[in-house]
């Protein structure tokens, strides 16, 4: 995890909103995502919870340790997160290597981080990567700080590489010619060997006009590169990456990438190190092991936030995706709605929006926890065999838990979530309310994360439907006829905090317009008098 000043936010990558909409951090939301996947009760998994590691740096480590203590880790054990730290490295200020003095501070060696690719030595030294093979776990899976749809790729990748025998795979997306993102290429040797492996964007072109295209990385006939683009999502098989770190202990080959002061190529723009990158291990496989890459659609796997909105919008200008906090989010959406679609479920269209100078197609604001589902396929399984689900365009729904939709018709607001141990189906519910809206984000809205997504949410006092249950056991939710002593309860929202995590707060039932309640079993559990 990085720090988000480049993006104009006063913190940790991992404490921006994954979605606004709930509060959910991207650490929340991967923690989330981890204690799904161990409901999953896949045959022959190890019985222990799935560990977490996390990498930090000087200037990371101790928000991410306050995060998670503050947090109580998300719900995840204490003993199943570990971080661990790396060093900083010495810089250097021209092409005769001379050490680059602290600019605050002439008197010190000037020193930034070393890459990414330190992981594997941590994981090495730090003895957890040895831990974690006897206990049984068989793959490895390393990701990054703020992309959303990782686990909507995760599980199909691991499959793949369990079927395809692969030592290493990489999840990759198609990829514009000469977009400045890695591409996956097959490099052969003049002995005939090869290697399927990253090439970074600014190598990539002048490699293939050196080698085998004169015009360099440009577009095929689909439109995009023939290099797919590496999301930096690795899935290793846990064998081989043990036998490649007892033999180089986790040390990955550096580089060095200097921006230049002027056409003598020696002084340096300002400082640079060496450094390393975790997708370089193929390099120190075995010849014999089999490396390769799953691809996926964009729109179901991949909207990092690493963009300021004005380097956002410079991107969306040349016709790249802008990867920043607007898309991160507007991507999420349109990716839930598009699945729920494939589904069976009715969404309208999407309407036009700008947001920070990038246009959108804005789809219904539709948010799921990993407790909910964690592929399509849980998702389909969370729709009845003939379920009707109907959504406008102007909608927010959030679900989190154990819910089964069979008749949902939303246009508005509505929020239902299950405590574990809770199951809930939605027989029949017509919910119409005023709603939600997004307002594009004010030059004087103080929030940090308004400004770096564009927008914020504007909650109308009564315009939201929130259900929530609490008790163990069934829950039907269906229409009951008026009957005295069963009132209707307003619910509020408050904006600024995050969806109670498995808490309800003094949850009564809220209904309005063509909401057709209240409902037996709902006033049963939530009396006239509030509980």
């Amino acid at each position: 995890g990085g720090l988000g000043e480049r993006l104009g936010f006063p913190g940790i990558k991992l404490k921006i909103a994954a979605t606004s909409v709930t509060g959910w951090s991207f650490l929340e939301y991967y923690c989330r995502g981890i204690l799904a996947l161990k409901q999953q009760h896949v045959e022959g998994a190890p019985s222990g919870p799935i560990p977490l590691v996390i990498m930090t740096s000087d200037d990371t480590h101790e928000q991410t340790v306050a995060l998670l203590e503050e947090s109580d880790f998300f719900g995840l054990s204490r003993e199943q997160v570990h971080v661990l730290k790396q060093e900083k490295v010495a810089c250097l200020s021209d092409s005769d290597a001379r050490l680059a003095r602290d600019p605050k501070d002439p008197a010190q060696i000037e020193t930034k981080p070393h890459g990414h690719g330190d992981v594997h030595a941590l994981l090495h030294t730090s003895g957890l990567a040895r831990r974690f093979q006897s206990e049984g776990r068989r793959w490895i899976v390393f990701f990054q700080d703020t992309n959303g749809l990782f686990f909507r790729a995760f599980l199909a990748t691991l499959g793949v590489s369990a079927v395809k025998g692969f030592a290493m795979n990489s999840v990759a997306v198609p990829r514009k010619a000469k977009d400045a993102m890695g591409g996956i290429a097959k490099l052969t040797r003049p002995d005939g060997s090869s290697i399927t492996m990253n090439v970074e964007y600014n190598q990539l072109d002048p490699l293939l006009r050196a080698t085998s295209c004169p015009d360099g990385d440009v577009a095929d006939h689909t439109g995009f590169s023939p290099f797919p683009g590496n999301m930096n999502s690795l899935v290793l098989r846990m064998s081989d990456y043990m036998a490649t770190l007892e033999r180089t202990r986790g040390i990955i080959a550096e580089f060095v990438n200097p921006k230049y002061a002027d056409s003598s190529r020696n002084k340096f723009k300002s400082s640079t190190r060496l450094e390393c990158m975790m997708q370089e291990i193929p390099q120190e496989l075995p010849p014999e092991a089999k490396v390769g890459f799953t691809m996926f659609d964009t729109w179901c796997s991949y909207s990092p936030v690493k963009n300021s909105p004005a380097g956002a919008v410079e991107k969306f200008k040349t016709g790249n995706h802008p990867q920043s906090g607007t898309t991160g989010e507007t991507d999420l959406f349109a990716a839930n709605c598009r699945i729920l679609r494939l589904a069976g479920a009715t969404i309208d269209p999407p309407v036009k929006r700008t947001f920070n100078g990038i246009d959108v197609d804005l789809e219904a604001r539709v948010v799921w926890s990993p407790q909910w589902a964690v592929s399509f396929a849980g998702v389909r399984a969370r729709l009845a065999p003939d379920a009707k689900v109907q959504i406008t365009q102007r909608s927010t729904l959030i679900l989190d838990g154990d819910i089964i939709l069979e008749t949902l018709t939303l246009d508005g607001t509505l929020i239902i979530c299950a405590a574990p141990g809770s199951r809930v189906t939605i027989k029949r519910l017509v919910v119409k309310n005023e709603g939600w809206e997004l307002d594009p984000a004010s030059k004087d809205d103080p929030d940090p994360e308004v400004h770096i997504k564009g927008f914020s949410i504007r909650r109308a006092a009564g315009a939201t439907c929130q259900l929530a249950f609490e008790e163990l056991g069934e829950h039907v939710v269906s229409p009951a006829p008026q009957r005295p002593g069963m009132a209707k309860h307003g619910v509020t929202f408050n904006e600024k905090e995050s969806l109670p995590f498995y808490r309800v707060r003094s949850m009564k039932s809220s209904f309005g317009g063509e909401t057709e309640a209240p409902l037996e079993e709902f006033a049963r559990d939530f009396p006239a008098s509030g509980r």
